[in-house]
């Protein structure tokens, strides 16, 4: 298993992972182009794949102008063995070395993503989007967990 910072010839297996999930899929599929991975990716912000024997398990993407957690995705395959931990780890860690901003995230609510985020110390401070759980995590809180 390998932990790595995305590159863009990794988009394709990106779109993959996030086409494959159970829970919060894409309405539509085509919302998500290649195009916008690679804004977030290497533009607006910065993403972690994490890679075995050549393919991508699960991938992160954290969005600074929006200070907002873009995806956090893992191949239904590879769920339960730590991987999501240490990409939202690493994503965090990259994030509060940049700025000391309040990071937001909006999932559905009734789901394993939200059970992960409130374990991980995340605050429910609302809602967001079409009937979202909106989490916000703060410097002081990641640094001192």
């Amino acid at each position: 298993m390998i932990i790595r910072e995305a590159k863009k010839e990794d988009i394709l297996q990106i779109q993959l992972v996030r086409n494959s999930v159970k829970e919060n899929m894409l309405s539509d599929p085509s919302l998500v182009t290649d195009r916008d991975c690679e804004e977030f990716l290497f533009e607006r912000g910065k993403g972690w794949v994490c890679e075995i024997d050549h393919r991508i398990a699960g991938f992160s993407i954290v969005d600074l102008k929006e200070n907002n957690i873009w995806a956090l995705f893992l191949h239904p395959d590879f769920e339960k063995q730590g991987i999501g931990r240490k990409l939202h780890d690493n994503m965090l860690d990259w994030y509060f070395s940049q700025t000391k901003d309040t990071v937001w995230l909006g999932t559905a609510p009734g789901t394993r993503a939200e059970t992960f985020y409130r374990k991980s110390g995340w605050i429910e401070t609302g809602t967001h989007g079409k009937g979202e759980i909106k989490f916000e995590m703060q410097y002081i809180h990641w640094k001192n967990r």
